[in-house]
């Protein structure tokens, strides 16, 4: 590490106060400069807020897209070469698995571009650039706008803006609200159709642990895999083309594979997805006692029956791979999140806060007439959404979530395309939903699945009040008497939807309306959806468009009530960056975990009988010469994973944990289970970021895969070797004229190091100020 000296000479005051905490809150990229580039220098950030985002020049957000619209990755090579996490690629690698070339199994190294495999579907999306439209969207709306009025206004608004800036379809672009409608930003993207794979581990090290540690530290997860993006020749966007060439991203992210201590800067740069964090007591009673006990409840007896079958057939396994393993998340993740809500005292906290704001808003003749009503409004909108919710969470999880609906639902557009009457929209209906028809059958199990249709419905049938149910469902159970497994023989002996040859000779031979409505499935389906639409959507709509308007006033009030306080908005799958530290924790009394986790832990869960810890012979034999090359630690270990305090949710998985120079010190993977609840609420004790070491990827790359091509294209950098990487720091705010002056002047200090300079002098002077930084060995 470098001794440094570093003076500054300023001749005004540059300070600012900052009361945000640093590491909760998920931050636009595009307001960091403003809101929490002072913060983050204290916390160890060594770049400028030019350096994070920029829209004129490259930033570390050239760096980050958005990965099939669930997940994050980043370009870690000039090559297009990018990283996300072993779950998120798992479709791309099951697809392309089977029983005589299992990648699940086996693990998939390309060591030429020409063996790199194509995934039809697959898409990443590159931020250009964001705009605060709020004004534009706002105009000439008050609280005295109608709200039917109102969310007209936005729709069209939204709508225009966003058609506008795509210029003729160029972008991806869309404008999405902040602060529950109380703000609006443009969001434009270039999207890359052409996403290649290029390697993943098996998945003995890219899912270790499996569903016994999901959520769980200590962890050792080797949770990657890396794709590669192609561009046409001209570097425009382009469909799959042999043609093709790997797109060149402004920005890659070097590697480092240097020592972490507690305490040192990381941030989290990618696309979390939802989070309702402003959400009030009484959602909150909804969510814990309605709908993540129903969650629960139906997707534990589908995983049941998913499993026996799994572990009877090798196919069946890797047919039902993917599937079970995203079941299986977010079917944890409820257990874990009711948990944690009554562990923290979540609800009961919410009311202190509830109460302190009726006081606030009753002590004011104006603001108790635009304020006074609203949680009185939230509670009773509530009250009327739990009638109904139900519907909702069955629809999702009981009904379409049995296979053979799912697929007969996807047949309702050719239903009604099929009353039309025009031949040309039948054909065009039918060759729209032919792709879905094959990728469908190739990951169905007709046993299973009618294991699961008996279950689900039997749920459906004895949850949901039986006014909310449609006639045709009720009178087909009574039919066989309420005997659900023999309602399912009837289904799946005489739907054609259970079978892809049935599907296709259907949809190839003058499909008719009358032979889809004598299909039980369709039946089933169409009947549930039809009165969904009919009998529960409407009071749905009419509650939440309360509720959505009764929230909008609790959190415009709340930011009103609390002027001093730098809040940030729920996640809501744009991009945002989340500051913190590498930082161990104590789950419970007498009990500290540290902040890593080596490749001896590995070994030591190794369990040759349990498909979840299982280890590759390979692994082993590395381990037990202790061939980890440049990538074992200070102390001759190899470390597999670590956690920071960083804020995430769900759509962050794959994102790069960077340090305080821009470089990629992890991959962010999971949260910790102590602290499930954060989609609702964040732990200031408990929340933590699971993350695979830089050290353990590249070690499984270059040791384990041999795949030193892979190697070769990417930056590695090592912060034990001395001058690698150290930067100039100095804290300032830099939203001002001399503040940018003084970003300037770090910015070329920082490329002075970068490139080895260890003893020099920058100075810049502007006007009356005058900025001069040293720095010496």
């Amino acid at each position: 590490m470098l001794k440094r000296i570093l003076s500054l000479l300023l001749l005004v005051s540059l300070s600012a106060p900052f009361t945000a905490k640093a590491d909760e809150g998920m931050w636009l990229p595009m307001l960091i400069k403003r809101l929490n580039y002072t913060d983050m220098q204290k916390q160890g950030l060594q770049l400028t807020a030019e350096e994070i985002y920029s829209v004129n020049n490259s930033s570390l957000k050239d760096a980050i897209v958005q990965f099939g619209g669930f997940c994050t990755g980043e370009f870690i090579s000039p090559e297009g070469l990018l990283l996300t996490n072993h779950h998120c690629g798992f479709g791309a690698i099951q697809s392309h698995s089977t029983t005589e070339h299992d990648y699940l199994t086996d693990g998939f190294w390309a060591t030429s571009k020409d063996q790199e495999l194509p995934n039809e579907g697959l898409y990443v999306d590159i931020l250009h650039h964001m705009d605060d439209v709020t004004a534009k969207v706002l105009e000439g709306i008050d609280s005295n706008t109608p709200e039917e009025q109102r969310a007209r206004l936005v729709a069209e608004r939204t709508q225009a803006l966003a058609k506008e800036a795509s210029e003729n379809g160029k972008y991806v672009t869309y404008v999405r609200d902040f602060f529950n409608g109380n703000e609006f930003y443009l969001f434009v993207y270039n999207r890359y159709n052409d996403v290649r794979l290029v390697g993943a581990p098996p998945s003995s090290i890219g899912k270790f642990g499996g569903d016994t540690d999901n959520w769980m530290w200590p962890r050792h997860t080797g949770d990657f895999s890396m794709f590669r993006v192609y561009m046409a020749p001209d570097g425009s966007p382009a469909a799959y083309s042999e043609k093709n060439v790997p797109y060149k991203p402004k920005h890659h992210l070097p590697i480092n594979i240097g020592d972490k201590e507690p305490g040192d800067f990381s941030m989290v740069f990618g696309f979390p997805g939802r989070t309702k964090r402003f959400m009030t007591s009484h959602g909150l009673k909804l969510e814990v006692n309605q709908l993540n006990k129903s969650r629960i409840k139906l997707r534990e007896q589908k995983l049941g029956l998913w499993k026996g079958d799994m572990d009877k057939d090798p196919a069946t396994r890797i047919k039902y791979a993917s599937k079970y393993a995203s079941t299986a998340n977010y079917y944890k993740y409820s257990i874990g999140q009711n948990e944690g809500i009554k562990r923290m005292r979540t609800i009961e906290g919410k009311i202190v806060d509830e109460d302190k704001f009726q006081a606030w808003a009753n002590a004011d003749a104006t603001r108790k007439a635009t304020y006074g009503n609203v949680l009185n409004d939230i509670a009773a909108a509530y009250k009327n959404i739990e009638q109904y919710n139900l519907g909702t969470v069955y629809l999702n999880e009981a009904v379409l979530g049995v296979e053979s609906l799912l697929m007969a639902y996807r047949l309702s557009p050719l239903y009604t395309t099929l009353n039309s009457g025009n031949h040309a929209a039948v054909q065009k209906a039918v060759e729209d939903i032919m792709p879905r028809v094959e990728s469908h059958f190739k990951d169905y199990n007709a046993a299973s699945d009618k294991k699961v249709f008996a279950a689900l419905m039997k749920n459906y049938y004895e949850d949901i009040p039986k006014d909310q149910q449609p006639e045709e469902f009720k009178k087909l159970v009574n039919k066989y008497k309420g005997d659900f497994q023999k309602l399912a023989d009837y289904v799946y002996s005489n739907s054609f939807v259970v079978s892809e040859q049935k599907t296709k000779d259907f949809l190839n031979n003058n499909p008719t309306q009358k032979k889809l409505e004598n299909d039980p499935a369709f039946q089933i389906v169409n009947s549930i959806i039809t009165n969904y639409r009919s009998n529960i959507a409407p009071k749905l709509a009419e509650s939440n468009a309360k509720l959505d308007r009764a929230n909008r006033l609790y959190v415009a009030g709340l930011r009103q009530m609390n002027p001093d306080k730098v809040f940030y908005p729920d996640a809501n799958s744009t991009l945002r960056l989340s500051y913190g530290a590498v930082k161990d924790y104590s789950p419970q009394d007498g009990v500290v975990y540290n902040y890593y986790t080596t490749l001896d832990g590995v070994m030591a869960k190794e369990d040759p009988n349990n498909e979840e810890f299982v280890v590759p012979a390979k692994l082993k034999q590395l381990y037990q010469a202790k061939e980890y090359g440049r990538y074992a630690n200070s102390k001759g270990e190899l470390v597999t994973d670590f956690i920071t305090d960083n804020d995430i949710t769900g759509g962050n998985s794959g994102s790069p944990v960077i340090n305080g120079r821009g470089e990629l010190i992890g991959l962010a993977f999971d949260g910790n289970w102590e602290a499930m609840t954060g989609d609702l609420v964040y732990d200031p004790a408990y929340k933590r970021t699971i993350n695979m070491d830089s050290r353990y990827l590249l070690f499984l790359i270059d040791k384990f895969a041999g795949a030193q091509n892979l190697i070769n294209e990417m930056t590695i950098v090592d912060s034990n070797s001395p001058g690698a990487g150290d930067a100039a720091q100095a804290k300032a705010e830099t939203t001002t004229p001399q503040g940018e002056l003084l970003e300037a002047t770090i910015k070329e200090a920082n490329e002075k190091l970068r490139a080895g300079k260890t003893e020099f002098k920058v100075e810049k002077k502007k006007g009356d100020v005058k900025v001069k930084l040293q720095v010496k060995d």
